[in-house]
């Protein structure tokens, strides 16, 4: 996957750097609450036996275990798939790779039968006992423990996590989030501190196509891509961010459109994502009163007054929106995935602007993608690095624990506290970019932190 390159002895010094800045973070590990993990996994197993009960009594279960030839198994896809589409004779709505129905939470949630809920509920229960408590217990140490770092098994060149995997906590279910992070907890007398990059990813990306659009709103801190997405996509001129209808729909233009464009989706999964999981619409004809509540009426008798009648509709609209996305809004942008994939369909590689190289068998999506997500999370590397360096240097007694995506969690003394900050915000967003010439928009840097002794769920939003 790997060769030689002219930049590789700079690749190969943050590597080799950062695999001893991530050995300090696992040797001074991670606080866990063995007794609430261990209380918590008893309930959820509680919970999660009357559940199966509950299924086991009802006459969907009865049916399926009927027709099946073998036990049921409700976490076998493939045995879920054929008898709801097969047996029951519902009709397919999404179609997995293999052409069978599809058996995911979002394709499973809008089916709207109620054992159906009861499994997904159970599904649940198990991943946030099994997956994301039960290794605490099993890999702690005298109360705390050591996850590792690693920089050598992500094809991207970003990193990963084991033992336990501290970067598959949950983030997106602020249910199952809050219930891993209750159990992870600074030393005593300390706090968690999580600086997070923001947007690293789109301002990396920027710096390789240099696209003037995209450009123009990374420096302008006024401005608001996903709001005016919105106005475009749900035909709202007066939009307003501070209402909650229209923070749902900027959610849904930002997570279900821009960075699904951005990643190489395309316009009918967009639709579907953003009408009927957003939205709440249903997948046919929309009706008055559905959808989410807007300031007046909701979301389907406002679509419905400017001629979106129905999800094929609102597809038909989105082609034309993804069309002027493309070739208005960010033409540049696309020119340079045309001309990255070209690139390595010559040469069977690419080149990041951190001196990896990215070769081997790649979609075009990957093309593309690959060198942006590593070096977005290269310059969280750095930053690693650096605090690390000043860190020793400076004898603190915080302490860097881990790194999740694209921030940096710390253990701090709240007498630090001030100067961690500081020394976080001058690296992050004044030093790297002096470092990293390539880096042409402005860097910004989130920072939550918890009380004095408080869990990581109780962390909230700082001034930097």
């Amino acid at each position: 996957m790997t060769s030689i390159h002219p930049l590789t002895i700079d690749a190969y010094n943050l590597f080799h750097k950062g695999i001893l800045a991530f050995a300090r973070a696992e040797r001074a590990g991670i606080r866990v609450d063995l007794d609430y993990v261990t209380r918590k996994s008893e309930e959820l197993t509680n919970k999660i036996a009357s559940l199966e009960e509950d299924l086991r009594d009802t006459k969907f279960y009865k049916k399926w275990n009927k027709m099946t030839e073998k036990e049921v198994n409700y976490n076998s896809s493939t045995q879920l798939s054929n008898f709801l589409y097969k047996e029951l004779g519902i009709k397919i709505k999404k179609e997995t790779a293999s052409g069978k129905g599809a058996t995911d939470k979002e394709t499973l949630q809008k089916l709207n039968i109620p054992e159906i809920d009861i499994i997904l509920e159970i599904r649940k229960l198990k991943k946030n006992r099994d997956t994301y408590l039960k290794p605490f217990i099993r890999e702690q140490v005298n109360g705390y423990v050591h996850p590792f770092f690693n920089l050598n098994t992500v094809v991207t060149f970003r990193s990963s996590s084991s033992n336990p995997n501290f970067q598959n906590i949950p983030k997106r279910d602020v249910e199952s989030m809050q219930l891993v992070r209750r159990a992870i907890y600074p030393r005593l007398g300390h706090q968690l501190l999580e600086a997070d990059y923001n947007s690293i990813e789109v301002k990396i990306a920027a710096c390789y196509h240099k696209d003037p659009t995209m450009l123009k709103y990374l420096h302008n801190p006024k401005s608001d891509m996903h709001g005016d997405m919105v106005k475009q996509i749900f035909m709202i001129d007066d939009f307003d961010k501070t209402l909650p209808s229209h923070k749902i729909l900027r959610d849904a233009a930002k997570n279900g459109f821009v960075f699904p464009e951005f990643y190489g989706d395309y316009y009918k999964n967009c639709a579907v994502s953003m009408a009927c999981v957003w939205g709440q619409l249903p997948q046919g004809g929309w009706k008055e009163g559905q959808g989410i509540p807007m300031v007046e009426g909701t979301l389907a008798d406002h679509m419905i007054s400017h001629g979106i009648k129905s999800l094929k509709h609102f597809e038909n609209h989105l082609e034309k929106i993804e069309k002027d996305f493309w070739e208005n809004r960010f033409p540049v942008y696309a020119t340079w995935k045309d001309r990255w994939w070209t690139l390595y369909t010559k040469k069977g590689y690419v080149d990041s602007l951190t001196g990896f190289r990215c070769g081997g068998v790649m979609r075009k999506n990957d093309v593309t993608n690959y060198s942006i997500q590593g070096s977005a999370f290269h310059c969280l590397l750095w930053a690693f690095i650096e605090i690390d360096r000043i860190m020793q240097e400076e004898k603190w007694d915080s302490r860097i624990i881990g790194q999740i995506h694209d921030a940096i969690i710390l253990d701090v003394h709240p007498d630090e506290l001030e100067h961690v900050k500081q020394v976080i915000h001058r690296v992050t967003c004044e030093d790297l970019p002096k470092a990293w010439k390539w880096i042409i928009v402005p860097l910004e840097i989130e920072m939550d932190c918890s009380p004095v002794d408080k869990s990581w769920a109780e962390k909230k939003k700082i001034e930097n």
